[in-house]
């Protein structure tokens, strides 16, 4: 099978390209952008994921023989387009929002630079990534606020196609998850993996007690015992009994989760098991995380919710050309202007000012052409929002891999902090900050 990504496309691309070859217009250089309107579900704030991943799958668009065979026989392009694919590699220039950064309505998340034959058709390529991780990612980070300190794991695995539950696991833990049941994520991405028994393994046995002995004998007493297959009292005190006050953990999947997790707590310092630790899962979301914040909970098992999104499975963003070389040579800014699904126009630089390390607006500096825009030092309290990810077609691999991971997750975590109060928040409201724009000329 091939490895290509080059057909993760739709046909309308190719075809664009296919009439730019015939009327002249491939060869403009051009400037698209990736940014989403609105924040979905009325959230405050949404998280970049997706890039790395972008950045390994954009080496592999090329189209080898099984790609211009499909192409050929299914007539989707003229022969001297096909002729031109053969050759094809992205040599243009992308730069954009670092992996793990905070974006609000109109953030450049990415700038895609080339001839309109090099950067259309990564349009669908680039959407399918960055909306569902972005998705994926923004639920996380409201999980990991709503959590605190308790540790996340995500186990939604079972809950999404198998190459998206891979990359969601990797999306959730740069939002702040701390490990996943994922171990396919766990071998690309370096991802802590964690994971013991279901309700089948107690099921499995004649009785639950043999289910308790032998996972202990396997994994040792530091395990986390499912106490929920039958009647949970029963089972909490069969699982210290078997496996003696060092028990590690218990964890619950059914029930009314605060009241049976003090219920819990209480039975096992009854017990003598004080420091075993209580897990709970069964359909958590931001919202059931929150409303356990004040019972005896110590970490959080999440499936569904995160690997769809919390309910919003996109993040809603667009590519859309915002400027390009006219037929004189010169460059002129464009923009859709349909009602509801206007553009800016025109190459931007972004910063985020900040006041006293708080955020308070993403500021955007708008090029009606393409002058020079300004450095983070010419905006006062600026931290300068994008870097080069791709230059004239070599790609930055520090963004990649496990590496590009852990940078990813460790910048999300320190941008968090420059949110103001309101954004923590789990209530629908507007961005937590407003975007503004100016003109690069004013200066």
């Amino acid at each position: 099978m091939s490895a290509s990504t080059a057909l993760m496309t739709d046909r309308y691309e190719l075809t664009m390209l296919d009439a730019a070859l015939r009327d002249g217009t491939a060869d403009r250089h051009c400037v698209f952008e990736l940014f989403a309107r609105r924040l979905s579900g009325g959230r405050r704030f949404g998280v970049v994921a997706g890039t790395g991943r972008l950045l390994a799958l954009l080496r592999d668009f090329r189209f080898g023989d099984d790609e211009l065979r499909f192409l050929r026989d299914e007539k989707v392009v003229s022969p001297e387009t096909i002729r031109h694919l053969e050759s094809y590699r992205f040599r243009g220039t992308v730069t954009g929002y670092r992996e793990g950064e905070l974006y609000f309505p109109g953030s450049p998340i990415l700038t895609i630079e080339g001839s309109f034959a090099d950067a259309v058709i990564l349009e669908t390529l680039a959407l399918s990534v960055m909306n569902h991780d972005a998705a994926v990612a923004t639920a996380a980070a409201r999980m990991s606020i709503a959590a605190g300190d308790r540790p996340l794991a995500e186990m939604g695995s079972r809950r999404a196609a198998e190459h998206s539950a891979v990359a969601a696991a990797r999306a959730a833990y740069i939002a702040g998850f701390h490990a996943t049941s994922n171990l396919e994520a766990g071998r690309l991405w370096g991802l802590p993996t964690m994971g013991t028994a279901a309700h089948a393994w107690t099921l499995l046995h004649d009785t639950e007690e043999d289910a308790f002995r032998s996972q202990v004998a396997a994994l040792g007493s530091d395990t986390a015992l499912l106490v929920d297959t039958y009647d949970t009292r029963r089972g909490v005190e069969l699982a210290v009994q078997v496996a003696g006050t060092g028990l590690g953990g218990v964890r619950i999947d059914s029930g009314d989760l605060p009241i049976v997790a003090g219920e819990v707590r209480a039975q096992l310092d009854e017990l003598g098991a004080t420091e075993t630790r209580i897990t709970v899962t069964s359909d958590l979301d931001e919202y059931a995380i929150a409303a356990l914040a004040a019972s005896p909970v110590d970490a959080y098992g999440v499936g569904t919710s995160v690997v769809t999104g919390s309910g919003y499975p996109t993040a809603g963003m667009v590519y859309k050309l915002v400027a390009r070389q006219g037929a004189d040579g010169g460059w002129v800014s464009v923009a859709k202007k349909a009602e509801g699904k206007g553009s800016q126009g025109g190459r931007k630089r972004a910063f985020r000012r900040l006041e006293n390390g708080v955020a308070v607006d993403e500021y955007v500096e708008i090029a009606d052409g393409f002058e020079e825009l300004p450095a983070a030092a010419d905006v006062a309290g600026g931290r300068a929002l994008q870097v080069t990810l791709v230059d004239h077609g070599e790609t930055d691999v520090s963004y990649e891999g496990p590496g590009g991971v852990q940078a990813a997750r460790a910048h999300h975590l320190a941008v968090r902090e420059e949110l103001p109060v309101r954004a923590l928040a789990l209530s629908k409201s507007d961005p937590a900050i407003p975007t503004v724009y100016a003109d690069a000329g004013d200066r």
